[in-house]
Order: C-alpha cells, then structure tokens, then sequence
C-alpha cells in the first residue's frame, strides 16, 4: 500500500478501539476508545470533510483535550438551515476524563459551535484575550456568561492540562492572534498548525515565531496535523500589507463612495481600510454588526489603538460621498448583510448609487459563487463600479500555498503528516506534498476516523459515525443529511430529525 493511501484496509470493521472498558466516570460510554499511555489518539468531529465545522480529539492516557468547536454555514446548500457543527455526544460521554478545550483563533468555523454545545460539555475552555473576548461575548448574549469558565492566556504559554503539555506557538492568518499548538505527551509530541501562513508584516500581531517551529523540529515530531486550505495552489501566500497597498491603489482617484467588504474578523485588512481611506482623504464608516463586534473586541486588545474611531452611520449619511468608505459584511453574498442590503436599496440609512466603487477584499468560498454573483449584478445594475481580487491586488489569503507547506515541512520535519482542514481533494494534494518533503507517511483522516499516532504501529485503528447538528435559527436539531435523490439531482434539501438539547 502506498505511503499516503487513506488507509482503509487498516480500518477495523468495528467501531470501537481495541482496548479495555472506558475507565473515566459519569455518562458511560457503551464502548470506544480508550487512549493508552503509549500512544495519542486523533478523532477529527469535523473539519476533515468538508472546509469549516472545526472540532478535533486527541487522546492520550485515558485523557482527552478538545481543540476547537466550530460551525459549518449552508446558506443556498439547505434552505432553512443556518449551519452545522458537530454532534458532540463521543465526548460527552466521557467528559469526565476531558481536561478542556482549547482554541487556536476566533474564526465562526472554529468556535461558533462552543456557546451551543457548551451546556453539553461544560469543560473549562482555554484561549488567547482575544478569542477569549469573542466568546465571551458569546455567551453574554447568550446569557449565560457567568456560568462559563473562558481562561486566556498570553500566545508562547505551556498549558499544562492532565496529561498534555501544549505549548501555543504564534502564527499569522486572517484574524487576529492565531495560534499553532505542539501537544507533548511521553507517547510523542504532534503539532497542530491551526490555520496559518507565512506573513512577515501582518499589520496586527506578531508575525509567525519561525524560531519556535524550528526549535520544536529539532526536538523531534511524531506527526503534524496541518491547515490544507490551499495544498493544490502553488506559490506562496502574500501578506496583509501587499493587500494594503493594493487597496491605497485602488481608492486613489475614484470620484464616488467606496464600499470595501471583507470579512469582518480580519482586522488586518480593517486597518489596510482606514489607512487606504486616510491616504486619500476618506473618512470610514463600518455597517454590518459582525463589523461593530469585531471593531469592539479589537479595540479591548489593543489592536486599533493606531487608528481613530470609525465615524457614525448618522455622520457618513451626510459625508461628502468623495470622502466616503464604507466598510461593510457581505463579502459571501449573504443576504441579511450589510452590502447586499446597500445592492438592493434595503439599508435605512446609507445607500450606493451610480459613479460609486463595491471592492471585494475577499474571495468566494466555495459554493457562495452564485450569491455574490447576484449581489455583484445588482451593484452593476445601479452603476456601481464593482472590483474583485481577480481585477485588483485588494486581497490575500489567510492560508499556505505549496511553497508555504513545503517550508512548514522544512522547518518542523515530522515523522508522519496529518492533513485536516479541507475537502478530500484538497487532504489528498497535501499528502503528495508532505510525502515529497520527506514525511514517512502521510494519513488522510475522514470525519470519524480514530488514528493512532505512536512510535510503532501509526495507522487508521476504528472509527465512529460522525453525527452532525443544524442550527435553524431557533433550536438544534438532528441533521440527517441530504436526501438520495436530492443528491443526486444537485438539489439541497435539508433533512432534520426531532430537537436535540438546545442551546443556552
């Protein structure tokens, strides 16, 4: 069998890990897997399927650690269904023997799940000040911030949690205050690379601690479980200040109103906003109120202490239109958001009009084509002006290229390669890749798959049915997946069993 086959053969027919009963207390699960001490266990709940719905597992010593818990979003793929996460009910038949969760940035695919499956888990949870700033927020709304426990702490920190020493290690992305995490354990060390690149000027942040990476490949990897977002794009990932002066660029000499949509959680390129604005005589409203969020968490860390508070939507509405940016949500053509209310003339205060500029700083997730496309003829069709990254250098991606990968490789040169956060497609161009870089093996785990990470014996070992919950806006329920016949047609109707414990 070829190093990188996805290793099915190896796969027991069932669904349990060979070892003794569950020793932990509580819910008792009816079976499983039980980490031993020689050995650490990785079970991904999400985000090895599909791109987004982040949740991962690692086992080690009859202990468990959660990294992430994040939501899936549908939009056109099932209508009424706002997004899905992952079923947690595994780990919470052990949740006696979790010793937390801990978080690697402030992105919805990975903690948009935790304010909804918390009262399930109840684990403390372990995050930088400014994730730990979103979630609480969260949970305020929520209403149930007192009864959390969101523990932060400072980037380059060792946790110590049962028998887990994970040191946090600063990467660059698209947010800020990401983070990678090398898991010690006397069975090995794995690195959890999160989502990252390689961005010397970020604008907001620490660029990535290369010295730590290369200090943890000395010391010796068993395996690295590494971001596959763009594993069959060569090239290297540009930064947020390229994007910066492609935005300068793009503002100088337009006689209209700009609107710039993005993705509010990128703080960087809210800055490369202001300063693009200030470089020509704009001021900057933003609408949308992930925007207004982001803007207030950013604010309480520091991060925009270097940029004058945005104006007022009752100021911009009489603002010279000359001197007038808007930074608006909508980048994916969803429809409640701010720029695709702008595009139909739906916003109370603010509008476009003919002789204005709509500049897309971000590019389409896949399956949004058809959304933003809408929104896209509906600025043409008023005579905006509508600019794309495919136009103009006005956006950069928040994850490593080939180049970015092979350099990663370079640096922490593990033992065996893991590829997550992806498609199939996606997972399988990166295995190719790790095996070129000199990875014994490479492993691509499928949502439920239990893989054993040891010095002997690494392999796919058993696997559990990786259930899903939808959120409709109003309660969990039961996801069922897509229809046969839907599926096959290209339709996306979506299926629901009875509610599920709701969330708080």
């Amino acid at each position: 069998m070829a190093p990188n086959d996805r290793l099915r053969q190896q796969r027991t027919t069932s669904q349990s890990h060979p070892r003794g009963p569950h020793q932990g207390g509580g819910r008792r699960p009816t079976g499983g897997p039980v980490p031993g001490t020689d050995e650490i266990l990785f079970l991904p709940l999400g985000g090895c399927s599909r791109i987004g719905m982040n949740m991962a597992l690692y086992g080690h010593a009859g202990k468990w650690l959660i990294v992430d818990a994040g939501v899936a979003f549908m939009r056109d793929e099932a209508p009424g269904i706002d997004s899905l996460m992952a079923d947690p009910t595994f780990i919470e038949e052990r949740i006696e023997d979790v010793v937390g969760m801990v978080v690697t940035h402030a992105h919805e695919d990975h903690i948009g799940a935790i304010h909804h499956l918390w009262p399930r888990l109840r684990c403390p949870i372990y995050a930088s000040p400014f994730a730990a700033h979103v979630i609480r927020d969260r949970f305020k709304e929520a209403g149930t911030l007192r009864e959390v426990r969101v523990r932060s702490f400072t980037i380059g920190d060792t946790l110590k949690l049962g028998p887990f020493q994970v040191e946090t290690i600063a990467v660059t992305h698209s947010i800020p205050e990401p983070m990678a995490l090398a898991i010690r354990t006397p069975a090995g060390t794995v690195l959890h690379t999160g989502d990252w690149k390689f961005d010397p000027n970020p604008l907001v942040g620490r660029p990535t601690d290369i010295a730590a990476l290369k200090r943890l490949g000395d010391e010796g990897v068993l395996a690295m479980l590494c971001d596959s977002t763009n594993a069959n794009v060569e090239g290297s990932t540009g930064s947020e200040a390229d994007a910066r002066e492609g935005l300068i660029q793009a503002f100088a000499g337009r006689k209209g109103a700009i609107a710039v949509t993005g993705f509010a959680s990128n703080v960087a390129r809210m800055t490369a906003v202001a300063e693009a604005a200030a470089a020509n005589d704009r001021k900057v409203v933003l609408v949308g109120r992930s925007m207004l969020r982001m803007e207030k968490a950013a604010r309480a860390c520091g991060y925009l202490d270097h940029v004058p508070e945005f104006i007022s939507v009752q100021e911009a509405a009489w603002t010279d239109r000359r001197n007038l940016v808007l930074l608006c949500t909508g980048s994916q053509g969803e429809e409640r958001a701010a720029l695709s209310r702008l595009a139909r003339n739906d916003h109370r205060d603010l509008w476009l009009e003919r002789g204005d500029t709509a500049i897309f700083s971000a590019r389409a997730i896949p399956g949004n084509e058809e959304a933003l496309g809408s929104v896209q003829n509906h600025l043409r069709s008023i005579g905006v002006e509508v600019l794309t990254p495919a136009e103009a250098p006005v956006h950069v991606s928040g994850h490593p290229k080939r180049d970015d990968l092979r350099r990663m490789y370079g640096l922490v040169r593990p033992r065996f390669a893991v590829p997550v956060h992806g498609t199939i497609e996606h997972l399988e161009a990166h295995a190719r890749l790790a095996r070129d870089c000199g990875a014994e093996r490479a492993l691509i785990p499928e949502d439920g798959d239990i893989l054993r990470l040891a010095r002997e014996g690494t392999a796919v070992v058993g696997r559990i049915e990786p259930k899903r919950l939808a959120n409709n806006g109003q309660e969990l329920v039961a996801w069922a997946g897509l229809p046969a016949a839907d599926e096959a047609s290209g339709k996306a109707a979506a299926r629901t069993e009875e509610p599920v414990r709701l969330a708080a």
